[in-house]
């Protein structure tokens, strides 16, 4: 057995992942896989699990050919070259748009997430031979995240936190990213203020995004195409437990925000 060196991470994925389909209890899918998988999550464990198999269960698939186009749609969708059947979804999901260009459409989410196409995908959907098909993001993520971590905590007997991630593209930067876009049982950022570095300076501004960085760890193993592993655990992080905490403290006010 290869030894693991103090203040590593051991990211586990869960092979054999089952498809998942609208009505699916995924802490039951979870607990099973797990089991199956011989691992044994310790305490302090979180999961990470990707946002598409928590839309997929919660029903947020819809088809295209079901979408009335709106007026305001057509006109973005005709300035954009998108499809304006997309861009209506895009629009119920947002709630405001933020940038747009030919082939790209940048919005802030109804969950403050800013973001491309409002998180709305239509790879890996799950919905072979149907028609033309997209998933959205869950209605609420930090309750679905605080949904499972309730029902793997009352299995394991133990706090166990989660974390559901998607990739997301980045200002200034290319290529995407795992981010967190819901979590439960963990503060998502950790305020460093007041700490002393190693020269024995005050911190004054050092707030490390940990659910962010548990995230984008995550997504190495996860893929992107069809790896089929949506589901993580990840152990050696000393997280900070919080009931109470979610991704709004990882949201930037717009006051702040400079380059809105």
């Amino acid at each position: 057995m290869t030894a693991v060196l103090p203040g590593a991470l051991h990211l586990s994925p869960l092979p054999d992942f089952p498809a998942v389909e609208a009505g699916d209890v995924l802490a039951d899918l979870v607990i099973t896989s797990t089991r199956q998988s011989g691992y044994q999550p310790p305490l302090g464990a979180v999961l990470v699990i990707a946002q598409k198999v928590v839309s997929k269960a919660e029903g947020r698939l819809v088809h295209l050919q079901d979408v009335v186009v709106t007026a305001e749609a057509r006109a973005l969708a005709e300035a954009t070259q998108k499809d304006p059947r997309l861009v209506t979804l895009i629009l119920q999901e947002s709630r405001s748009v933020i940038r747009t260009r030919p082939g790209l459409i940048i919005t802030e989410h109804r969950t403050g997430h800013i973001l491309a196409n409002a998180g709305i995908d239509s790879s890996n959907v799950g919905a072979k031979g149907q028609s033309e098909s997209v998933l959205l993001w869950p209605e609420n993520p930090d309750a679905s995240a605080r949904d499972l971590s309730q029902r793997l905590s009352a299995a394991w007997d133990r706090p166990v936190p989660v974390l559901i991630n998607d990739s997301l593209g980045r200002p200034w930067r290319m290529g995407t990213v795992g981010f967190a876009i819901g979590t439960a049982g963990f503060e998502p950022v950790w305020d460093q203020v007041g700490e002393k570095d190693l020269d024995g300076r005050v911190m004054k501004v050092t707030a490390p995004a940990i659910a962010d960085a548990l995230a984008a760890a995550a997504s190495l193993v996860q893929g992107e195409t069809n790896q089929g592993l949506p589901a993580v655990w990840v152990e050696g992080c000393d997280l900070r437990h919080d009931d109470q905490a979610n991704t709004s403290v990882l949201l930037r006010p717009a006051e702040q925000d400079l380059f809105r």
